[in-house]
């Protein structure tokens, strides 16, 4: 098994690696781009990126970017009107492509209408209970995903789930986890299992700090 860090880890790993002289938008466009090599078939599918306020937010809008890039069919629907720093700077990059952007609650949104979902709402830092309207949309992409199989990618980590833990009190469930940098230890503990049914990590050039 690959080595397994815990969230804390992680969150020191980003900031050294960023201290070191990769800047921290270079490094949301690298996971996104590994979240679209992770997965062969975009091609003839409608899909929808969920993001949330955060970075785990700004990789989805970074991978709306490069799939608008490569002509696909993709629609970004945000849970928050927050930005990070980095998913700002992402977000304007889809708005200058034309990716149709929808605001939950505000626009309408018909999960069943896509064939893939991305999960981008909350990352590895998240714990605890999802609040409203997360809770919701986890609730809605579980019943499509289980309704109408669509195929639910989720990014860094299920939205809901503990990185540490790998408790959940409601989670997305996934077809495939594209983990960034290193994989979590909640990956493999806690209702992981039920949570997640493939699992890739993908390699950005995040540096672990010397021991």
């Amino acid at each position: 098994m690959e080595k397994t860090i815990s969230v804390a880890q992680m969150r020191a790993a980003d900031q050294y690696t960023i201290e070191n002289g990769t800047p921290s938008k270079e490094l949301m466009g690298r996971a996104a781009q590994g979240v679209f090599d992770s997965f062969s078939s975009w091609a003839g599918k409608r899909t929808l990126i969920v993001c949330g306020s955060g970075n785990n937010g700004g990789d989805g809008y970074a991978l709306a970017s490069i799939m608008k890039d490569h002509e696909l069919d993709v629609t970004v629907l945000r849970v928050s009107d927050k930005f990070s720093e980095d998913g700002d700077y992402y977000y304007q990059e889809c708005l200058c492509q034309g990716v149709p952007v929808l605001l939950y609650r505000t626009d309408s949104v018909d999960f069943s209408d896509y064939q893939v979902i991305v999960d981008c709402m909350l990352g590895t830092g998240f714990f605890g209970i999802p609040r409203e309207p997360i809770a919701t949309v986890i609730k809605e992409i579980n019943a499509v995903r289980e309704q109408a199989n669509t195929f639910v990618i989720s990014v860094d980590i299920n939205s809901g789930m503990n990185g540490d833990t790998g408790e959940a009190e409601i989670a997305v469930i996934s077809d495939l986890t594209v983990s960034i940098g290193f994989l979590k230890h909640g990956f493999f503990l806690g209702k992981a299992p039920e949570l997640i049914s493939s699992l890739v990590n993908v390699d950005i050039g995040i540096q672990l700090p010397s021991e």
